[in-house]
């Protein structure tokens, strides 16, 4: 799925974005770096697209790739519903500016209203 390298193996890059993703539909919205959001923008509009199918097989290759049950769960049940009427773009990316310690260009990712 990725196409950017943010500068790890693939074995690291796959494990980092299924951990950010499952953060994401946890907490709602997470600051990190500006091309980790972007990479991060399509993997979870994908996965908010799963739970649209409200399906079995949908349920089962999201459990496959978001790494907490619950997560999976809430959602199936909370954030697809929310989105029902809507085509795409569950993910809004805002820039922050850069970051003090080394000025890499930082940004805010959170799921649309």
């Amino acid at each position: 799925m990725p196409t950017r390298k943010l500068g790890r193996t693939s074995e690291h890059r796959v494990a980092m974005l299924r951990g950010m993703v499952t953060l994401l539909l946890e907490k709602g919205s997470i600051e990190t770096t500006l091309p980790r959001a972007k990479e991060l923008s399509s993997v979870a509009d994908k996965m908010i697209t799963l739970g649209k199918k409200n399906t079995l097989a949908a349920r089962r290759e999201a459990l496959a790739y978001i790494t907490k049950e619950d997560v999976v769960k809430k959602l199936f049940d909370v954030i697809a519903p929310k989105y029902a009427d809507r085509v795409g773009g569950y993910t809004q990316v805002y820039k922050l500016g850069p970051r003090r310690g080394d000025a890499a260009e930082m940004a805010l990712i959170k799921l649309a209203d």
